[in-house]
């Protein structure tokens, strides 16, 4: 069926199948960014319930290394801040290939529905 298609509409459609397969991947690094922010806010969450004396430790590899709460607590915030903007800017181009994939699902529509001209 493909071969029946004109070269115009086989570029579309497979532009189409790659605004898809990006669309799938951002999909996956945004659940991936945001189970890392509930983790890391979960992590927040448990240190502001410790004494300010209290002894923690932060896992690097296989290890955990005694630190200091405030010094954790700083690396925290500015991860979390970093996951937050990185999924607004995944959100961003979410919306940009939505409305890619709208335009060329359109452009589709309408030369499929006018006859082929040979």
């Amino acid at each position: 069926m493909s071969s029946e298609l004109p070269p115009q509409i086989q570029n579309q459609l497979a532009q189409l199948q790659q605004i898809q397969q990006q669309a799938q991947a951002l999909a996956v690094q945004k659940n991936q960014i945001e189970i890392n922010l509930k983790e890391t806010e979960l992590a927040l969450g448990e240190l502001e319930k410790l004494d300010d004396n209290a002894v923690v430790y932060r896992a690097i590899g296989d290890l955990l290394i005694k630190t200091e709460r405030e010094k954790t607590k700083n690396a925290l915030i500015e991860k979390k801040d970093t996951l937050s903007l990185r999924a607004e800017t995944i959100a961003r181009q979410e919306e940009r290939i939505q409305k890619r994939f709208q335009q060329l699902q359109e452009q589709l529509k309408q030369a499929i529905g006018s006859p082929v001209a040979k």
